[in-house]
C-alpha cells in the first residue's frame, strides 16, 4: 500500500508524491483528518456529456462534508472562527460564528447553486437528532460554503439533493481522504487547470505537546500566469489549455486543529490562510470568494450540556477554557500557511482532465510536465 502523505487511496501520486519539497513534518495522512475525531465525506455527481440542457446536464458537481467531531462523536460545538479575504462567494452561518465564536455540526461545501438545498438538508439532519446529535435541535445554523462549477457543471439545473447531502455526511470517515475531483469540488477549476478538493497537515510541537493542524480546499480559483510552485512561476512555462484571460472562481479553505485555542486566536489562524492560498499565485482577484473557517477540536468539555429543548433555562455554571498565549502561535502561523499551499497544490495534482456542459474541456495538469519545469529550477527531491 503506497503511504498515503505522498499517494492518494487511489495510488495517484500527490505533491510528496512527484518529488516536491514540501517543508514542514505532516501527520499520518498528510490530511485534515490527521485532527483528532475529524472526519470527511463525499458525495460525486459526474453524468451525461455533450450540450447543455438545463435540469438534464450534464452534471459535474457533489457534496463534501466535514464533521469536526465524527458521524457518531458528541454533538459538541466546537470554537472557531472565519475570515473573508474577498467576499464574492458564501459560506453560511458565519455570522453566529462571530458573534458566539463556535458552530455545531457539519461543515458542508458544494456549487453555488445548491448551496440553499444544502443548508436544508443539514438542518433537518439536525433537528431530526440523526449522527452524533444525542436529541433534537430546536435550531440550527450550518455551515454550507460554495464554489462556482459552471465552466463544466450544469450549476442551474441545480441537481445536487437532499439524498445527496445526508450521503456526504453519512459517508463520512477518517484516515485517508480521496482528492481532486470528488465531493463539492467535482467540476471546479484552479490556475486553469482541473482543480477541486485538496487537503494536508502539519504537526507542531507547543510546551513539550504535538498538536496537528489539518487543512482542506476546494480549490476553485486563479488564472494560468499566476500558478506558482514553491517559487517556481510554474504557469508562465505551462501555458497551453488555458481558459480565461481573468479570474473567474473561488477557493473555500477550512482548518483544523486540536490545539486549544480562543476563538480571537482562531481568527488570527484563519487570517494566516491568506498567505496560504498566495503563496501558489493568487492576489485573491475581484471576482474570487475566498473566504475561511479554522475550528478546535479542543476544550469540548469548556460547552455546557445539551438543553433538551432552546425554551430550557441555559445552565449558568462557570465554564473554563484552555488555551495557549499567544506569544507560542508562530509556529502555528507557519504550518496553516504550509497545509494551505500543499493542500492547494494537491487539489490540482488529484485531477484529471475533465470534459463537461458543451464539451467544454479543463485540462489536467501532467505531473511529468511539473516535473520538468520544477527539475529546471532545482526544486525536486530524490
Amino acid at each position: 500500500m503506497s503511504d498515503p502523505r505522498t499517494h492518494q487511496p487511489n495510488g495517484r501520486p500527490r505533491g510528496r508524491g512527484l518529488g516536491l519539497p514540501f517543508l514542514g513534518e505532516t501527520g499520518p495522512y498528510n490530511a485534515i483528518t490527521d485532527v483528532g475525531d475529524v472526519q470527511v465525506g463525499y458525495t460525486t455527481l459526474i453524468e451525461g456529456e455533450g450540450a447543455l440542457k438545463v435540469g438534464t446536464g450534464p452534471v459535474r458537481t457533489g457534496v463534501t462534508a466535514i464533521l469536526p467531531r465524527g458521524l457518531n462523536g458528541p454533538a459538541t460545538p466546537v470554537w472557531a472562527a472565519c475570515f473573508s479575504l474577498n467576499g464574492n462567494g458564501e459560506m453560511t452561518g458565519t455570522h453566529w460564528i462571530e458573534e458566539a465564536g463556535f458552530f455545531d455540526g457539519p461543515v458542508s461545501i458544494t456549487n453555488t447553486h445548491s448551496c440553499g438545498l444544502v443548508h436544508h438538508a443539514v438542518v433537518g439532519w439536525m433537528t431530526r437528532g440523526e449522527g452524533s446529535a444525542p436529541s433534537k435541535y430546536d435550531w440550527a445554523l450550518p455551515v454550507i460554503a460554495e464554489t462556482c462549477d459552471s465552466h463544466l457543471n450544469d450549476m442551474n439545473g441545480q441537481h445536487v439533493t437532499e439524498a445527496h447531502a445526508l450521503d456526504a455526511i453519512k459517508s463520512a470517515m477518517g484516515g485517508p481522504i480521496a482528492e481532486g475531483s470528488v465531493g463539492g469540488g467535482t467540476g471546479m477549476i484552479c490556475y486553469e487547470f482541473k482543480g477541486g478538493t485538496g487537503t494536508a497537515s502539519r504537526i507542531v510541537e507547543i510546551g513539550g505537546e504535538r498538536y496537528t493542524i489539518g487543512a482542506l480546499v476546494q480549490a476553485n480559483h486563479g488564472v494560468r500566469p499566476w500558478f506558482t510552485v514553491l517559487g517556481v512561476p510554474v504557469g508562465k512555462h505551462l501555458t497551453n489549455d488555458t481558459l480565461w484571460s481573468r479570474e473567474q472562481g473561488s477557493i473555500i479553505t477550512v482548518i483544523a486543529t486540536d490545539l486549544p485555542l480562543l476563538p480571537n486566536q482562531l481568527k488570527r489562524v484563519a487570517k494566516r490562510i491568506s498567505i496560504g492560498i498566495g503563496r501558489a499565485g493568487t492576489p485573491s482577484g475581484d471576482n474570487s470568494g475566498d473566504i475561511f473557517l479554522a475550528f478546535s477540536t479542543a476544550n469540548a468539555a469548556s460547552f455546557p450540556a445539551p438543553r433538551a429543548t432552546f425554551f430550557e433555562e441555559p445552565d449558568a455554571s462557570l465554564c473554563q477554557l484552555s488555551f495557549v498565549p499567544g506569544e507560542v502561535l508562530d509556529p502555528v502561523f507557519l504550518a496553516t500557511i504550509e497545509a494551505v499551499d500543499e493542500a492547494v497544490i494537491n487539489a490540482i495534482l488529484g485531477s484529471e482532465t475533465m470534459v463537461g456542459r458543451d464539451d467544454n474541456q479543463v485540462a489536467g495538469l501532467d505531473h511529468e510536465a511539473l516535473r520538468d519545469v520544477m527539475g529546471q529550477y532545482n526544486r525536486l527531491q530524490d
